[in-house]
């Protein structure tokens, strides 16, 4: 796909054991208006029929890691090797519309400032149904899913600066990358997006959120459970001692501890439960790590180049900054 040597998109796909999903998702990408891309698909060890699915693919270049290197592995893999300007992540239990790439092209033309784009993004089984409208971070440190669950009638429907696009169908300029790093590969799966946001927004590059490029995603068909409930509980710690500023922290200490609180609290008083008892882990966990995650933050804020006022701005209702008038 694409005639040009050097594509100006490059679609990266991580993919372990999605052997059910991926037609779909490669299919959505063949119907692309948008022809100048390439598509890169990047195998996690995958047990089922993925790579037979693949070969079934030409146009697609597939990338088989050794072993399961986690989602980050796996996309940190796809961005060496891609070659666009441009470069998306896609899950692999999507469907983009036609013109999904498109728009996300047209959009980070029109706005040089910005360096990551958010999709609209609805549920697979219920297409009237948010999955997000872009990823927000509330004053006490805690990522959501704007949007998630609300029904679809037109109330996301204009772009705005956001803070975070979602890992499933996000979309980033390589300039960008190459200012601030790929995604952290200490963190192997989960909140590795909002993470690299936080570089992002510090360093002064935007997120768009581009209501035209939908996807629809089938939500946690290639992930959840104990697995994700202990990522969630490690990862949410270290988000935090990497990126929250100081002046933010001795602004808002009282909201971020109350944030972890209830988190650790919440799970507690579910202990019996299987993802309980793996968040309550990967809190444990965090806390291990966070020397490392110290020496991390000292390169972090050394880049910052943004006032406290704006954080604060983009991490309160309605978690999003209009575009300036043309």
């Amino acid at each position: 796909m694409g005639d040009s040597i050097t594509p100006q998109l490059s679609v990266i796909i991580p993919n372990w054991n999605g052997a059910p999903h991926l037609p779909g998702c490669l299919e959505s990408l063949r119907a692309q208006t948008w022809r100048d891309f390439e598509i890169v698909v990047v195998d996690n060890a995958s047990t089922d029929a993925s790579l037979a699915v693949l070969a079934r693919y030409p146009e697609v270049h597939v990338l088989p890691l050794e072993r399961n290197r986690g989602f980050t592995g796996a996309c940190n893999a796809g961005f060496a090797a891609a070659r666009g300007a441009l470069v998306l992540l896609l899950n692999n239990d999507t469907e983009a519309d036609p013109r999904w790439l498109a728009e996300i092209a047209a959009a980070f033309e029109a706005h040089p400032d910005v360096g990551l784009i958010a999709s609209k993004m609805l549920l697979f089984d219920r297409r009237d149904t948010f999955h997000t409208a872009g990823d927000f971070v509330t004053l006490d440190g805690l990522p959501h899913n704007r949007g998630v669950w609300e029904r679809d009638e037109g109330q996301y429907d204009h772009p705005a600066y956001v803070f975070s696009a979602c890992g499933g169908s996000a979309a980033y300029r390589r300039r960008m990358l190459e200012e601030i790093g790929l995604l952290d590969d200490d963190f192997f799966f989960s909140l590795e997006d909002v993470d690299l946001a936080w570089r992002a927004q510090l360093a002064g590059w935007r997120c768009l959120y581009v209501p035209s490029a939908v996807v629809y995603h089938k939500l946690k068909a290639s992930g959840g459970g104990v697995t994700a409930s202990f990522y969630d509980g490690r990862n949410r710690l270290w988000v935090l001692a990497k990126n929250y500023p100081a002046d933010l922290w001795r602004a808002h200490w009282r909201e971020v501890l109350g944030g972890v609180r209830h988190t650790g609290w919440a799970a507690l008083k579910a202990w019996r439960g299987k993802e309980a008892r793996a968040t309550l882990r990967g809190m444990a966990a965090g806390v291990g790590g966070l020397p490392r995650m110290a020496r991390k933050r000292r390169q972090i804020q050394a880049q910052r180049r943004v006032e406290r006022a704006y954080l604060e701005r983009l991490m309160s209702p309605p978690y999003e900054i209009a575009l300036p008038p043309d």
